[in-house]
């Protein structure tokens, strides 16, 4: 069997921090070392992990000395790999027990750099929500449809937690950009291997995906909260501006022709912000990023960035009937 490196990152993780673990050393799969790094909890996760670490030699505890934040607390982890392939890991999930050698097989049997599995969503029982995470965001229609940049490129369809991949290309990922809330690790790392090499989606849920008050980052879907038309085309064009400016800014991860595209791209994205009822420029930029989603996402898309004047329109209907619905 080939060791594989498991990456935890945790902070004030008292309360589900032992589930998790537990789920890790219950794997069928049983050569892998556990590197954990505590971002400085105040709880009682450092005395957790002490614990766990005596029990087992599979685990390894680091102890940050001042809090790093969950994106370079992940790439700390990062840095200590030492086996070829590695796994990433929150501290509030349950693994299915066949998850490791799963992902493993997979990786091996489509020869690919990187897999990602599905997630079961669950509440803070683990009582199930939703049965398939990347269905409830929609990921689904690209999961499968891409191995190469344009999976990851305009959205993350990729959950972190799920991951498995390669340790070579850690040395293009490092060091993860720190400029923008969106471009997180679990972000960065599948674009960069996309672009390099070959990702493949395993259409089956192996972790169940524990959602509570206290998650840094979760199930929100798009649109999740918006009662203005305004507000959630701003955060649509936000999100975008901080993809597109992160892009520009570590432009030597990429190659040439996008280079090109990512400044076309930030420009387009930033003339928008001005542009309240219609827009007549860079259709063409909007057409190469979005040619190859579905019909819908498409159209849906153009008229929020191009014509938010009939967005708008569609919006508050949707939104009514939506009302009316919930209200019988």
């Amino acid at each position: 069997m080939e060791k594989i490196d498991i990456l935890l990152a945790t902070y004030n993780g008292e309360k589900y921090i032992k589930e998790q673990i537990d789920s890790i050393l219950s794997q069928t799969y049983k050569e892998f070392n556990l590197i954990i790094s505590d971002d400085c909890s105040k709880d009682n996760t450092r005395k957790i992990l002490e614990q766990y670490e005596k029990k087992d030699n599979r685990i390894k505890v680091f102890f940050q000395e001042k809090n790093l934040g969950y994106v370079k607390n992940f790439e700390f982890l990062l840095r200590q790999v030492e086996n070829k392939i590695y796994m990433l890991s929150d501290q509030d999930d349950v693994w299915n027990k066949e998850k490791i050698e799963k992902t493993y097989n997979y990786l091996k049997q489509t020869n690919s750099d990187l897999v990602f599995t599905d997630l079961t969503v669950v509440d803070k029982n683990l009582k199930e929500i939703y049965p398939s995470f990347n269905r409830l965001m929609k990921y689904d229609k690209k999961s499968n449809k891409y191995d190469d940049y344009r999976l990851e490129y305009l959205y993350n369809c990729v959950t972190g937690c799920t991951l498995m991949s390669k340790k070579e290309f850690l040395k293009d990922i490092l060091p993860i950009p720190s400029g923008s809330k969106y471009v997180i690790h679990d972000f960065w790392i599948p674009l960069i291997v996309s672009m390099k090499g070959k990702v493949k989606y395993l259409d089956e849920p192996l972790i169940k995906y524990r959602q509570h008050g206290n998650n840094q980052v979760g199930a929100k879907t798009k649109g999740n909260g918006y009662k203005k038309f305004e507000d959630l085309r701003n955060h649509f064009i936000e999100v975008k501006i901080s993809i597109f400016d992160t892009y520009v800014k570590n432009d030597i991860s990429f190659p040439e022709n996008l280079k090109k595209l990512n400044i076309k791209s930030l420009k387009y994205f930033e003339n928008l912000k001005e542009k309240k009822y219609i827009n007549f420029k860079g259709w063409s930029i909007y057409h190469r990023l979005y040619k190859n989603d579905n019909l819908y996402f498409y159209l849906s898309n153009f008229l929020i960035f191009n014509i938010p004047i009939i967005a708008k329109m569609v919006f508050y209907i949707r939104l009514k009937l939506k009302g009316n619905k919930d209200g019988k």
